[in-house]
């Protein structure tokens, strides 16, 4: 059945990866970023395709230009009742050098802006009895080296998507966390660029601990993300999936 679905920070990286298979899907795609003109090449490229996809620019920890987005959206579009909570940052360092400021902007980006835009998102899952919300959680929830903040969100994250299992499943709407392991993005290159390393070098070391004995890439995130937003899934809710090469990697 076409749908409508909402990919925060959509515009490159795995948010790309998963607004291409939504729309390959046969659901119309909002790409939300933080520039509309960073959206463009995602949207010409389902256009292209033959799918509907409308560019956004908007802040996700913002009240207002959220609420407003949404509301485009729901006009433009029609109701949207797939959410997918891929907006991030990482603003990694060690716990004794990292500053106040570099642990409440992560936790902003990924707790507040998830939870704005899944309370704007809601109320049209509930008046269509069908909603899917999709989060982005991390292997880094399970503690990281320099990710003190990053950590505390990834798991504040499956916290909340169990929370809204809870409250919004007897109306029809399903809420999941997906946990990616190594993924190569260009998140992680900044990864290895914060620790001095080579980028194929940090690649290979990272294979190393994945017992599928490679790295993961945008489209398996986009793959199980698909699955989740399917009408299939309608009996998994509050669970959060590690698309890791491994138990935990």
């Amino acid at each position: 059945m076409n749908r409508t679905a909402v990919v925060t920070g959509g515009a490159r990286g795995i948010g790309a990866a998963i607004a291409l298979r939504l729309a390959k899907d046969g659901h119309n795609v909002a790409v939300i970023d933080l520039r509309e003109e960073d959206t463009q090449d995602v949207v010409q490229e389902i256009e292209a395709a033959g799918g509907k996809a409308l560019g956004i620019g908007a802040d996700v920890t913002d009240e207002e230009s959220a609420n407003k987005a949404v509301e485009r959206i729901a006009q433009e579009l029609g109701a949207p009742t797939i959410l997918v909570n891929n907006a991030g940052i990482i603003r990694d360092d060690m716990l004794f050098k990292m500053p106040l400021e570099g642990f409440t902007k992560v936790l902003d980006v990924h707790l507040t802006g998830n939870f704005i835009m899944t309370k704007a998102v809601q109320k049209y899952m509930v008046e269509e009895k069908f909603g899917r919300i999709i989060s982005m959680s991390s292997t880094s929830a399970l503690g990281n080296r320099g990710q003190t903040n990053y950590s505390a969100a990834k798991a504040g994250i499956q916290g909340m998507t169990k929370t809204y299992a809870i409250e919004l499943g007897k109306y029809g709407v399903t809420a999941n966390a997906i946990a990616p392991g190594f993924i190569q993005t260009d998140m992680t290159k900044a990864t290895a660029e914060r620790i001095g390393m080579d980028w194929e070098e940090f690649v290979k070391l990272n294979i190393t601990q994945i017992p599928v004995g490679r790295a993961g890439v945008p489209d398996d995130i986009a793959h199980t993300t698909s699955f989740l937003a399917s009408e299939g899934a309608g009996f998994v809710s509050g669970q959060v999936i590690y698309v890791a090469g491994g138990p935990r990697n």
